[in-house]
């Protein structure tokens, strides 16, 4: 199917429902069989060929190997025993080599390292080209609109350079997102004890309108102000915007919808699943950059309590069908450049997906990747383009690697290909290689 470059597609999930009505149920695998996705959100285990090209401030960037390097005693057991040092090429005394493990690397086919579009393509979408602006080309048509809507703005320059954006309502920004690819994003950012979320997305949808900007991202939290959010206020080469996590914003009730141009649900997994039939749950920041039409999303931000949600589902023998959890908080501990936060999350997801794994039934399928890096230590806030482990864990899968695979779509391909239907619109399938 031809990429629709201008279609608009708000991709987001209701906290614990549904986006569309269920189609009569699919009987979908005779023996029930459950597919799991765990993304462990920017843990890359090292840089792409190309990155001297076209990202060279993230040379020598291996987000696995620098947190273990810089964390002594740090051990991961459950990962170490799915072949995670096997992905990463190096082992460490809590990182040892698995010779029995199934596993593989899968380079980014999307440019940049991008959680939208890298959560995009693991749903099976052929990346499409983004475009790239700053918030100044837009900013004074953005304002106009807003105020013909009846909204209140002002201007918030930047001393040091002139660059503007806009203050909404005096609780909410409209600026550049600095922590992704520059260009990639314009933020819409909100204090909401101050502004309702459902006047936000009023904000968010008139943005998205207006900006060429691949992705236009509504969110906001509850216990911030407009002091802390212009106190997080950033600038990079001529962008200018909040840094959310350092404002505060992801602590507390947090909310969020991406609105993003160039994806068709059509031929993603999720929709794909749904409209056969078989059940698809998004749990995690996965639920508010992929659409779901006929599934449950949920949107959580704790590591241990979105995995263990994940849990909750995979020890349920009524539970089937597909679902992929995204651990947000890893990657929040790569933007704010903190190895010991990092090292920790990945201690509290090691232990949790331990226990999904043995709570798996047979003949279920775990897989346990990322969807780019984010190495705190190279340097800078942002994500890095490196290639993403694939860990595979399913009975009678033979031990050794499944290569590396030449797009993360190879993941939602295989999930298809696992119950039996149609392809998305992107990838190979290795499920043949797994099932043993």
């Amino acid at each position: 199917m031809a990429e629709k470059e201008n279609e608009e597609v708000v991709t987001a999930g209701a906290p614990g429902t549904g986006q569309g009505a269920c189609p009569a149920k699919a009987p979908g695998r005779a023996d029930g069989g459950r597919f799991v996705v765990i993304v462990l959100d920017g843990f890359g285990v090292g840089q792409m060929a190309d990155v001297p090209e076209v990202r060279p401030a993230d040379l020598g960037a291996n987000t696995c190997v620098h947190i273990f390097e810089n964390t002594p005693g740090l051990e991961l057991p459950t990962l170490a025993s799915l072949g995670l040092a096997n992905a990463a090429g190096r082992e460490f005394p809590g990182l040892p080599f698995a010779p029995n493990a199934t596993w593989g690397t899968a380079r980014l086919m999307h440019q940049g390292a991008d959680t939208f579009y890298g959560h995009q393509e693991i749903m099976g979408t052929k990346p499409p080209k983004p475009l790239t602006e700053p918030i100044q080309i837009a900013i004074d048509e953005i304002d106009e609109a807003l105020r013909a809507a009846g909204f209140h703005t002002r201007f918030y320059t930047s001393e040091k350079s002139g660059l503007r954006f806009l203050i909404v309502n005096e609780a909410c920004t409209v600026a550049d997102n600095v922590e992704c690819d520059p260009g990639q994003a314009f933020n819409v950012t909100a204090a909401i004890d101050e502004l309702d979320f459902d006047t936000e997305l009023k904000i968010g949808h008139i943005v998205r309108k207006i900006a060429k900007t691949p992705r236009v991202i509504t969110f906001g939290g509850r216990g911030v102000h407009l002091d802390n959010l212009l106190a997080a206020v950033e600038e990079h080469d001529g962008f200018i915007g909040v840094n959310a996590p350092a404002s505060g914003v992801y602590n507390d009730d947090y909310h969020c919808i991406h609105m993003g141009y160039g994806v068709d649900e059509k031929v993603q997994v999720p929709y794909i699943l749904g409209a056969a039939g078989i059940d698809v749950r998004l749990l995690g920041k996965v639920a508010d950059v992929c659409a779901n039409h006929f599934g449950e999303s949920e949107s959580i931000v704790d590591t241990k309590t979105v995995l263990e949600r994940t849990l909750e589902l995979v020890s349920d023998p009524a539970t089937t069908g597909f679902i992929c959890t995204n651990v947000q908080e890893t990657d929040l501990a790569g933007h704010g450049e903190d190895v010991a936060r990092y090292a920790d999350r990945l201690r509290v997801a090691d232990e949790v997906i331990g226990r999904i794994r043995a709570a798996l039934k047979p003949e279920d399928v775990l897989v346990v990747m990322a969807d780019h890096g984010n190495d705190p230590t190279i340097g800078h806030p942002h994500h890095t383009r490196e290639h993403v482990p694939l860990l595979i864990s399913h009975v009678g899968a033979p031990a050794g690697t499944i290569g590396e695979r030449a797009t993360l779509s190879d993941v939602g391909a295989s999930v298809v290909d696992f119950f039996g239907v149609h392809a998305p619109q992107n990838g190979t399938s290795f499920w043949p290689q797994i099932q043993g």
